[in-house]
């Protein structure tokens, strides 16, 4: 699969950019599907150092995220993006292979 398969919005590239800068050795989010959740699959966002070897890397505006294989998978077709609201701030990931999600917009079923 290649890396166009998953985007990542100017505000989610600007706000992991300003999440890296203040961590020396974290360079990039990463960002994971987990079976578990209100529907099925959970997201999880953690940071990172280095890639691994079979990572796919998504880059833009100087931000970098994360996606193992298993997990690219899952999320085929997605934009990574970053809303801040009323409600909060939060990486949100809009989803086409989504069937359902939970109100909370972090766990889905496919």
């Amino acid at each position: 699969m290649s890396t166009e398969t998953v985007t990542l919005s100017e505000a989610a590239a600007k706000r992991i950019a300003a999440i890296v800068a203040a961590d020396a050795e974290k360079q990039a989010l990463r960002v994971s599907v987990e079976g578990g959740g209100c529907s099925g699959f959970s997201y999880k966002f953690d940071l990172d150092g280095q890639p691994a070897g079979d990572d796919i890397v998504i880059s833009r505006d100087g931000a970098t995220v994360l996606i193992d294989p298993m997990s690219l998978i899952y999320m085929a077709g997605s934009e990574i993006d970053f809303v801040d609201n009323l409600l909060g701030q939060s990486f949100q990931i809009k989803n086409p292979n989504a069937v359902a999600s939970c109100g909370c917009g972090t766990s889905f079923s496919v």
